[in-house]
């Protein structure tokens, strides 16, 4: 069955990611500013900042049309129909091969330093700063104070 059919053209998936959309994302997906068409409505335009909430609510606004939706792999941001996932996933601008990230440190920018671990103030022994002198702990009695008010 049709998407069309199912939910109805004004609901339908926009469109998919085409070469256009392919060659502004490269230059500028990280604008904030840039502004982005909702794959749920057409009529939905988003700043990029704001897409990914915009995109869960309305995920559950349009639950039938969800379903037929899936997300890339590669990028979470390309929503595409069920029956043409596996073309764009093999035409995906964010796919990277095993071939092009041989020879590249890639997991570099994951590594964490380790620094020694070392006592602050070796003079410090909290032994000693313990307060020898606090009143023992009787069950059932309440100290009560008394406010004096003028």
């Amino acid at each position: 069955m049709d998407i069309d059919q199912l939910i109805g053209s004004s609901t339908s998936p926009c469109r998919t990611v085409s070469q256009e959309d392919q060659v502004l994302e490269k230059n500028g997906s990280c604008d904030p500013d840039k502004i982005l068409q909702c794959p749920y409505d057409k009529n939905h335009q988003i700043r990029n900042s704001r897409f990914p909430f915009h995109i869960l609510k309305c995920r559950k606004n349009h639950p039938k049309l969800a379903k037929e939706l899936r997300a890339c792999p590669f990028n979470a941001r390309h929503l595409i129909p069920k029956q043409e996932l596996a073309q764009h996933i093999e035409m995906c601008e964010n796919r990277r091969s095993p071939e092009e990230s041989e020879g590249k440190d890639e997991d570099f920018a994951w590594r964490v330093p380790v620094l020694p671990q070392e006592n602050p103030c070796k003079t410090e022994d909290w032994d000693m700063e313990a307060d020898d002198h606090v009143a023992p702990f009787v069950l059932w009695r309440s100290v009560c104070i008394y406010i004096a008010t003028v």
